[in-house]
């Protein structure tokens, strides 16, 4: 199995996200991730984390698209890509409405033409191309050209039929989050992968974003879980996921047992078409500990 590793860098310096990678770098694991929240812009972070670390693969799991125009993130993209030795995959996403309009005052209205446009620009832009593009949701007109950067790879936080649709012809992959393996057996791999091959381009990557727990009290770190998590679950693009796979709740996607528990569970996964999985270890410290040793044995 492919296995990378995503930590929760929140109120943690960069020192201890710099240690963090070098252990994921040490266990053999096939990637750095980091997500991009209220505090850690992760292509800065992951910067100064691959400039630390020579050969460690790094990946955003995700940058918002709504902050950054595509010109600006295809800017810092290539940044990081230039810095880290071309390391980088670059996942991008949309997040959702209540902090697309709460927090940033976008609108929400047609968020797939939103990823659309943005992949229509940020393709070629990565690619050194110049663009001139007036979409439904955007303008963009200029290009980007940082010595030694090649294009990073571009994985799309898609759930949603049309979101797929775009992905699978604008982009190189998914990343999925809260998805089980009825879903993408069903929904996920089908749409996206009809749809690559319908626009001509490679079989498409799809990664799954786990949270696992190699624990002898799988209730426990499910019920911790749904306090902290639950609120996940009542947003619509997640929503409709649970629906498909029969889930009640987030704390139904963790994926938490013994060590044969776990590997099966991933093993589902890997037969519904996940191609890597962006593992984001649960439970105390211990428990952590035991998770990340037990998902290094299962990494190749």
């Amino acid at each position: 199995m492919r296995i990378g590793i995503v930590i929760d860098e929140r109120d943690r310096s960069i020192d201890h996200v710099i240690d963090a990678a070098r252990r994921v770098a040490e266990g053999g694991f096939t990637r750095f991730w980091m997500g991009q929240h209220a505090d850690w812009d992760p292509l800065v972070a992951l910067t100064a984390v691959a400039r630390e670390i020579p050969e460690l693969p790094v990946g955003t799991a995700i940058t918002l698209t709504y902050s950054r125009h595509p010109l600006s993130l295809a800017a810092q993209a290539l940044s990081a890509q230039a810095a880290t030795g071309n390391r980088l995959t670059l996942g991008i996403g949309l997040s959702h409405r209540p902090i697309v309009e709460g927090q940033y005052g976008y609108s929400f209205r047609r968020p797939a033409s939103h990823l659309r446009d943005y992949l229509t620009v940020l393709g070629p832009v990565l690619g050194g191309q110049p663009v001139d593009y007036q979409g439904t949701t955007l303008r963009a007109a200029g290009t980007v050209t940082v010595n030694g950067a090649e294009p990073p790879p571009v994985l799309v936080s898609a759930l949603g039929p049309r979101m797929l649709q775009v992905a699978g012809e604008l982009a190189d992959g998914t990343i999925t989050n809260r998805v089980g393996p009825k879903t993408l057996a069903e929904h996920i791999v089908p749409t996206i992968t009809a749809a690559a091959r319908a626009a001509d381009r490679p079989a498409p990557r799809v990664l799954a974003m786990v949270m696992v727990a190699v624990t002898d009290n799988p209730s426990e770190v499910r019920e911790h879980a749904a306090r902290h998590f639950s609120l996940a679950g009542q947003l619509p693009s997640y929503r409709a996921m649970l629906d498909r796979e029969g889930a009640d709740g987030v704390a139904d996607m963790i994926i938490a047992g013994d060590l044969r528990t776990v590997e099966t569970r991933l093993q589902r996964m890997v037969d519904a078409g996940v191609s890597e999985f962006v593992a984001s270890p649960l439970g105390s410290d211990t428990e952590r500990t035991r998770t990340i040793e037990a998902l290094r044995d299962l990494s190749s």
